[in-house]
C-alpha cells in the first residue's frame, strides 16, 4: 500500500481560490495530469475550478492525499 501524501489543507484551499483556474491546486496534491488538463481548459471553463474549491473546502478525501493543518504554537 502506498503512503498518502501529507498536504496542508489551508494552503491548497487558498491556491484553489486564487490559482485554481490554472491547476495549481491539483499540482500541489500530486494530481499532475488533472492539473495539466485544468491548465489547458482554464479550470474547466470555470466550472471545474468552482467544484474544486468546494471539494477542498469540505476536505474531500482525494486519492493519495492526507489533509494536515498547520497548528502554529
Amino acid at each position: 500500500m502506498s503512503e498518502k501524501r501529507k498536504v496542508n489543507w489551508l494552503l491548497v484551499l487558498l491556491m484553489s481560490v486564487f490559482f485554481g483556474q490554472i491547476g495549481v491546486d491539483r499540482f500541489i496534491i500530486g494530481h499532475t495530469g488533472l492539473g495539466i488538463l485544468k491548465l489547458l481548459t482554464f479550470g474547466g471553463f470555470g466550472i471545474w475550478w468552482l467544484i474544486d474549491i468546494i471539494l477542498v473546502a469540505s476536505k474531500f478525501q482525494f486519492s493519495g492525499v492526507e489533509w494536515v493543518d498547520n497548528n502554529i504554537r
